[in-house]
C-alpha cells in the first residue's frame, strides 16, 4: 500500500531514528521502505545494511556506484517504489506517530480526488535539541488552498509529512525535472493535481541546522548572498514554467510571488535605481522596509535569519499577500 522514500547522505547519527520510525508504524496494510544511501562517507551505509539483514522482507537498500545527489537519488528511489502510496522522510527527520501512516492513508482512501496529504512537525535544531516550534500553518484539519503553497514556498508542508498518490509522480513536467530545488515543485504539482489536504497533528520531527544539509550550505556565511541570488533565480524560473504548465491558472499569485523575488534581487545585487521601476514602485513602504531587513538579516546574520524561522517570525512576513 505505501513505499516509505528515504534519501540519506552522511547520516550516521540520525538514520537510526528514521529507521525506527518506521519500523514502528502500525498498520492494517502492507509497507515497504526504500533507503536511498547516497554513496555516504560515514559509517550511514553500513547501519542501513545491518537493518536490511534484520529486516529483509521490509526493508531495500537502493544504491549508486558514485554519488548522484538528491534529485537522482529520489528519481531513482520512486522508480524502485511498489506502493500505490508513496510517503517521504529524509534520513536526517523521523516520525514519531506510530499511527500516522494509518491516519494519511485512510484519509486518501476516503477522498480519491485529494493528491498530496501533510502534518505538522515539530522542528528540533541538530542533533536533538528541541525548540519549541512546530511548522504548522493552520489550526484545524484543512484543505490547503493553492494559493497558500504557492505564498509558502518549499518549507509550507514539512518534508517528513509529505504522502501521496505514487502513479501522481510517473510523468513529470518538464518544469519539476528542470528545477534545482527540493519540495517546492513537488508541492506544486501535486496540488495541481487535486487538492492539498492538512491534518492538524504533530507526527513527525525535522532536524534543522543539520551538518552538510541543504540549508547549511545555502546560509553558509562565505558566499550566503550568492547562494541566495541563486535560489531566488531558480524558484522564479520555477514559477514561470508552473504557471506555463498550469495555463495560468493562478497566475496572479503566481506573479506576485515572483514580483518580491526579483525585488530581493535587485535588494541583493544592490540596483537601487531599478527597485523604483515597475512594478516595484507600487510595493509600500512597509513591503520595500520587509523585504530590505530580510535581506539583510540572511546575508550578514544567517544563524539568527533561521532562528527567527524557525519561529515564525520571518515566516509570517514571506507569507504576507499584500
Amino acid at each position: 500500500m505505501v513505499s516509505i522514500n528515504c534519501i540519506t547522505y552522511n547520516h550516521k547519527d540520525y538514520i537510526m531514528d528514521a529507521l525506527d520510525s518506521f519500523l514502528m508504524q502500525i498498520t492494517d496494510f502492507n509497507y515497504e521502505i526504500l533507503i536511498g544511501e547516497d554513496c555516504s562517507t560515514d559509517t550511514t551505509r553500513k547501519i542501513v545494511e545491518e537493518y536490511v539483514i534484520q529486516y529483509p522482507d521490509k526493508i531495500r537498500l537502493i544504491t549508486s556506484e558514485q554519488n548522484v545527489g538528491w534529485k537522482k537519488n529520489s528519481l531513482k528511489l520512486h522508480e524502485n517504489s511498489l506502493g500505490k502510496y508513496i510517503a517521504i522522510c529524509e534520513g536526517d527527520d523521523y516520525w514519531t506517530d506510530p499511527f500516522k501512516l494509518q491516519k494519511q492513508v485512510d484519509y486518501m482512501e476516503r477522498h480519491k480526488e485529494c493528491s498530496l496529504c501533510f502534518h505538522a512537525a515539530e522542528i528540533v535544531q541538530a542533533p536533538n535539541k528541541p525548540t519549541g516550534s512546530l511548522i504548522k500553518p493552520y489550526k484545524s484539519n484543512k484543505i490547503a488552498p493553492i494559493e497558500d503553497l504557492i505564498f509558502g514556498g518549499g518549507g509550507f508542508c514539512p518534508t517528513p509529512s509529505l504522502l501521496f498518490p505514487r502513479k501522481l509522480m510517473d510523468n513529470l513536467p518538464d518544469f519539476y525535472l528542470n528545477a534545482h530545488i527540493g519540495d517546492y515543485p513537488m508541492q506544486l504539482y501535486l496540488a495541481s493535481k487535486g487538492y492539498v489536504y492538512f491534518m492538524n497533528e504533530n507526527m513527525a520531527v525535522y532536524r534543522s541546522g543539520v551538518e552538510g544539509s541543504w540549508t547549511n550550505r545555502l546560509n553558509n556565511i562565505a558566499n550566503v548572498r550568492g547562494n541566495i541570488i541563486r535560489v531566488n533565480e531558480d524558484v522564479i524560473q520555477l514559477l514561470d514554467g508552473f504557471n506555463s504548465y498550469t495555463n495560468k491558472k493562478n497566475s496572479n499569485v503566481v506573479e506576485k510571488v515572483i514580483q518580491k523575488l526579483e525585488y530581493e534581487l535587485l535588494v541583493l545585487k544592490r540596483k537601487t535605481k531599478e527597485q523604483k521601476n515597475d512594478p516595484y514602485k507600487n510595493f509600500s513602504y512597509l513591503v520595500k522596509f520587509k523585504i530590505r531587513m530580510k535581506m539583510m538579516i540572511r546575508c550578514y546574520f544567517p544563524k539568527i535569519f533561521l532562528k527567527l524561522v524557525n519561529f515564525k517570525l520571518i515566516k509570517l512576513i514571506k507569507r504576507k499577500k499584500n
